[in-house]
């Protein structure tokens, strides 16, 4: 996949930390993430750090129990029939989102709506745009 970004040039020193730290198991990560909160007051951000553990990196079936995701997009991936009252629920889910906007947002299905959500807002926003006919993902 191409992308914009200019290819970044890496010290030594970083690649082989970096290399480390991909190795790790998903215990191992989550020792690191501790040794860094306590002793370097590191903490992660908003959401976590999410880090995911090889097939066979040690831990077998405890490291497919991954983090439970806690953050959602609602995905707008078509306006159906009533493109105006779809448009009209956007505007009440986006606060400030003027109409010419809104009205962009869903004829650029497939769009993000929200970004970053709770799970019990993902749903409303999802429930509100169905009901005015829209085709609505959650990811």
């Amino acid at each position: 996949m191409a992308t914009d970004v200019a290819v970044r040039e890496f010290s030594p020193k970083a690649k082989d930390l970096g290399e480390q730290i991909l190795s790790l198991t998903l215990k191992e990560a989550k020792e690191l993430t501790d040794y860094l909160e306590m002793v370097g007051g590191i903490k992660p951000a908003a959401g976590g750090v999410v880090m995911a553990a090889m097939p066979g990196a040690g831990e077998g079936g405890a490291a497919a129990a991954a983090q439970e995701k806690t953050e959602f997009d609602v995905v707008l991936e078509s306006f159906g029939a009533n493109k105006l009252k779809v448009i009209t629920a956007v505007r009440s889910l986006i606060s400030g989102i003027s109409l010419a906007d809104a009205k962009k947002l869903v004829e650029g299905a497939p769009s993000k709506v929200k970004e970053g959500v709770s799970k019990e807002e993902a749903e409303k926003a999802k429930a509100a745009l169905e009901k005015e006919g829209a085709t609505v993902a959650i990811k």
